[in-house]
């Protein structure tokens, strides 16, 4: 932790929290597991019991960027190159999460014969999730590869592997997917799905013009206001002043709450206004989710989703600092009553640096 001076009353937590990520990673592949154990329950008792020991490319952004943003550009580069080790081969295999050494199967079974944690079953072990499409993902690896690009330099290796993705995507951001919160329900089209696939041309973009890559600008300039055009029309609902979290539905979702975080809209655009307000009163006291196919657990208070209501407080410029000593109240509070599953979880571990460093 020389190689950063955290802030108090951050500083503990976050060197905690850092020190947490480097025990989640496998010193022979640099791949960064999103929890060491499976099958701790969400719910002492419910049935959100997954198994967690994977690579999820979409945590490979915020891991990369807590590490870069505290001086740990050797164990950022080593997560790149996983990453680009384990999404190597044709765009349409690409999985949303990997086994420690880019293993691609991982199929999910049932335990039976294990009573799990406080007799919380099942006890799973893989993750069926591992199947799904989740559109988001092309966007998550796309930012990570810029933000590395950036800290790091970027090589022929990479653009490469960019211009393929982006290649697959102009045709595959029209489709429905299963989302961010791997939802096991029909595909939608996800508001954050498209957004993200939104800041997949954009990044491509962005590498062309900041850093001399060769690749067609001009269509990928024309692709990016065409995701922006669909997702403003679309994915903004004007009964509920807001952004949701699919095409034609009037349910909020947290998701949404990552828009003015990757560039797609400012914090401070009156559309965006609306939904920070309605998701800080409806949704900070439950899931990070909710609709039709929703899991039927209790609800609970989400750290993620607070990290990032804090997040976007802060870069509300005209919301009131009392909001902000609020939530950040609130995090706090909800941190030290975490759910036994949400203990592990890698993204709250990456939250807290980024809250820190906000």
């Amino acid at each position: 932790m020389r190689r950063y001076d955290v802030p108090e009353p951050w500083h503990e937590a976050v060197v905690r929290s850092l020190i947490t990520l480097k025990a989640l990673t496998y010193r022979y592949t640099g791949g960064i597991v999103a929890a060491p154990t499976t099958s701790l329950p969400e719910q002492l008792g419910g049935s959100r019991n997954w198994d967690y020991r994977y690579c999820w490319l979409r945590d490979s952004t915020f891991t990369l960027w807590a590490l870069y943003i505290t001086g740990h550009k050797e164990e950022a580069a080593a997560w790149r190159e996983w990453l680009l080790r384990a999404v190597a081969g044709e765009p349409r295999k690409i999985r949303i999460m990997y086994g420690i050494a880019g293993e691609r199967w991982l199929p999910e079974l049932d335990v039976p014969w294990l009573a799990g944690y406080e007799n919380s079953a099942p006890v799973r072990i893989g993750n069926a999730a591992h199947q799904q499409f989740q559109l988001d993902v092309f966007g998550e690896v796309m930012d990570t590869l810029y933000a590395a690009h950036k800290q790091l330099g970027g090589d022929g290796e990479t653009w490469n592997l960019q211009q393929v993705l982006m290649e697959y995507l102009e045709g595959a951001w029209r489709q429905p997917d299963d989302g961010i919160w791997e939802v096991r329900g029909p595909r939608r089209h996800f508001t954050h799905s498209k957004t993200m696939a939104w800041v997949a041309a954009d990044r491509a973009v962005r590498c062309i013009e900041r850093f001399g890559c060769e690749g067609p600008v001009e269509r990928w300039k024309a692709l990016r206001e065409e995701i922006r055009a669909d997702v403003l029309k679309n994915g903004y609902n004007e009964k509920r002043k807001a952004f949701v979290q699919s095409y034609g539905s009037e349910h909020l979702d947290a998701s949404v709450l990552m828009m003015p975080m990757v560039g797609f809209i400012q914090a401070s655009d009156p559309r965006m206004a609306s939904p920070i307000a309605a998701i800080e009163r409806e949704l900070l006291a439950i899931n990070r989710q909710y609709g039709p196919f929703a899991l039927p657990d209790p609800k609970h208070l989400g750290p993620v989703l607070i990290a990032w209501a804090v997040a976007l407080v802060v870069m509300v410029a005209f919301l009131e600092r009392n909001r902000l000593a609020n939530l950040t109240g609130v995090y706090k509070s909800a941190v030290s009553a975490l759910q036994i599953a949400d203990i592990e979880r890698l993204s709250i571990t990456i939250d807290l640096c980024v809250i820190a460093r906000n």
